[in-house]
């Protein structure tokens, strides 16, 4: 597909002179910097949405409004995340970026007018707008992520990506100042209006740092070479792309993985930290969250960059890792719920300053977020290990996202419904667990050692000189 006029003038925009595309790291149109940047928006909007909803109920001492505002956002975002990818093709990524981003303040909006007005209309509808935002938003940071760095140092961007993103658990902090004083006596209230404010201020920060991205035409890597061409696309191939992702094998081997990779946040957040813990120590546990998902995503990311010869082997090592992990993982987590089996946590709250007591369940609620962290790195780098096009990658992870997002759908409202938090937890350990052999099977046979071309009459496309070289499957 011939590259249309918009994408020329954003060619000429941030496209280097010839001989001065450099070996600069810090080139704004470097995959490094431009990688970066979208970790920096991820950070400003779902890293502090991660902070917000870490904290159980969204801040809000009732979780009724958060579990219906996150139902009706993951409802949507199944919806549009699946069409997400079309979208980053029909728009490119930075006005894609943008609109997604511009969602994240609305939402923080939503319950700092709940807290006064007590009507869950408001909250619902953000967390329906921001479903379609946060489509947009993860389709765009697919692309960018998987197809801008070098094939071979995927797994260090993917690893660079989510420890700026997780970053966002340092947005655990505003929660933890502002309500520092509110300790003993109001242990278990709703945060107050200043950290909603904190919440909303640093969301549009990032919006307009997605300004800054730029297309993938105009991006040069270190050793001179540019991701494969971007072309605009139609609504009429992007519908039909999408539809047939349905039919992909690939993603079909991806489809419980997917549904896991969220669903388990809604029993670790209100089942954990949201019910254990005090109201300024489930800010600081967010923080322990994000560095044990930095942490997470740097030693996956080494494993499957360096760890072995070929990426099948070092793919298939991830899968054996992240599958002992969390065996593990989920075993404290059974351990910790025997406590209290019946949902009811009947001893005094958790603070940070009661010493070996939360020195326990803080660890499990750290380990949480380093299974998270390498489980999703994971899996972004099998998706990027499937082909090298920025379209289909964009396909892709918008069909993982929407995917993904059901999943959440479905968690949210099973809390609302008080489904006992035994049976969650064993849910979210058996879903994981039934993804794991499927990942290993998708690593055999889709992923190769070399990339290969294949006939574009495979893919549907006429066989001419535009048409993106995918990995031979």
């Amino acid at each position: 597909m011939a590259v249309t006029q918009p994408q020329e003038a954003e060619e000429r925009e941030g496209s280097p002179s010839p001989g001065r595309s450099g070996h600069h790291l810090l080139r704004h149109n470097s995959p490094l910097v431009q990688v970066s940047l979208v970790g920096l928006v991820c950070l400003c909007c779902p890293g502090m949405f991660n902070a917000l909803t870490g904290l159980g109920g969204g801040g809000q001492l009732d979780h009724a409004a958060a579990d219906n505002a996150n139902t009706a956002l993951y409802a949507c975002f199944a919806v549009f995340g699946v069409v997400g990818g079309g979208a980053y093709n029909l728009l490119g990524p930075r006005p894609t970026l943008v609109l997604g981003a511009l969602a994240y303040p609305l939402y923080a909006a939503s319950f700092l007018y709940y807290s006064h007005r007590r009507s869950q209309a408001f909250p619902v509808a953000a967390g329906a707008v921001l479903g379609v935002g946060a489509a947009f938003l993860w389709a765009a940071q697919g692309a960018v992520v998987t197809s801008y760095p070098p094939p071979g140092r995927r797994g260090a961007y993917i690893s660079l990506f989510w420890c700026i993103l997780n970053l966002g658990g340092l947005g655990g902090l505003l929660p933890f100042f502002f309500n520092y004083r509110r300790a003993a006596a109001s242990s278990s209230s709703s945060v107050n209006d200043a950290t909603y404010v904190a919440f909303m201020a640093v969301m549009l920060l990032g919006a307009a740092l997605a300004l800054l991205v730029l297309p993938p035409s105009t991006i040069v890597r270190g050793d001179g070479t540019r991701p494969t061409a971007f072309a605009y696309s139609s609504p009429a191939t992007e519908a039909a792309e999408t539809l047939r992702l349905f039919a992909d094998w690939r993603m079909l081997l991806l489809l419980p993985a997917a549904w896991a990779s969220n669903f388990i946040h809604t029993y670790q957040f209100n089942g954990v930290n949201g019910l254990l813990f005090t109201t300024r120590t489930r800010g600081l546990n967010n923080v322990f969250y994000g560095a044990a998902q930095m942490l997470g995503s740097a030693g996956i990311g080494c494993l499957l960059d360096f760890g072995l010869a070929g990426l099948r082997r070092r793919g298939l090592a991830g899968v054996a890792v992240v599958s002992v992990l969390g065996a593990a993982v989920w075993g404290g987590g059974l351990a910790n719920q025997l406590r209290y089996r019946d949902g009811r946590w009947e001893e005094e709250l958790i603070d940070f300053k009661d010493g070996r007591r939360y020195v326990g369940p803080c660890l499990l609620y750290f380990s949480y977020g380093l299974l998270d962290a390498v489980f999703q790195s994971l899996v972004y780098w099998i998706i990027g290990a499937l082909t090298d096009e920025s379209q289909m990658l964009s396909r892709y992870v918008g069909f993982f996202k929407g995917v993904q997002s059901a999943g959440a759908a479905v968690a949210w409202q099973i809390d609302t419904r008080h489904i006992p938090l035994m049976s969650q937890l064993i849910v979210n350990w058996a879903l994981m667990t039934f993804s794991y052999p499927l990942l290993a099977l998708l690593v055999f046979l889709a992923v190769k050692d070399e990339d290969n071309p294949v006939s574009s009459i495979e893919h549907g496309d006429d066989n001419d000189s535009s048409t993106p070289h995918h990995r031979r499957n």
